[in-house]
């Protein structure tokens, strides 16, 4: 017995990471896969495990803002890094966050396994480009399976996300707004 209790804690080690906001900090066996981690230690249930040899993608979760392959992932390589998993996108069910609700307006979804690993790539994309042609969101998204939809309708999904976000920021203050003057007009008396 003292043996097998010396050989269970020499896998195990503490590892304090931030998931959707908040850190917690566990004692992890470090040969669990961090989807395994979030969904069994955390009850995060939206990972969804699909083949789990990362082909897939729909175990995605972003990493520090990026997506990254949760099957793939030890769960003690995510110590001192921001996970965050599309729990974090609402705490609310009836209140929807537009990404949420873009993909509801445009059947984004079918069955429902790959759409949170899609929502969090949307998230993910628009984060860093919002204006984006179909194409390219084809390509963004090219990494996740899904066998329901045919793709169109995520496009028209993050395409529509786009828009709602869009419609959220602030508008740029043009040269010259707010003081009178215009580009034209500057500097002349």
């Amino acid at each position: 017995m003292t043996t097998q209790s010396t050989t269970d804690s020499a896998y195990r080690r503490a590892v304090t990471v931030t998931v959707n906001g908040k850190e917690f900090t566990r004692d992890v066996d470090t040969r669990t896969t961090l989807a395994d981690w979030l969904r069994e230690d955390l009850q995060l249930v939206s990972v969804h495990l699909g083949c789990e040899q990362g082909a897939c993608g729909c175990c995605n979760v972003l990493l520090d803002g990026q997506s990254v392959r949760s099957c793939l992932m030890l769960a003690v390589q995510a110590n001192g890094h921001e996970v965050e998993t599309v729990e974090s996108l609402s705490a609310d069910p009836g209140n929807l966050h537009p990404i949420q609700e873009a993909f509801h307006e445009e059947h984004g979804l079918q069955c429902g396994f790959c759409t949170p690993a899609m929502v969090l790539r949307t998230k993910e994309l628009l984060a860093e480009q919002q204006h984006r042609t179909d194409e390219e969101v084809r390509d963004g998204i090219s990494g996740i399976l899904c066998r329901c939809t045919g793709y169109q309708n995520i496009v028209n999904s993050v395409q529509c996300a786009a828009r709602k976000l869009s419609k959220q920021s602030p508008a740029p203050i043009a040269a010259g707004a707010g003081t009178g003057d215009s580009p034209a007009t500057e500097g002349k008396a």
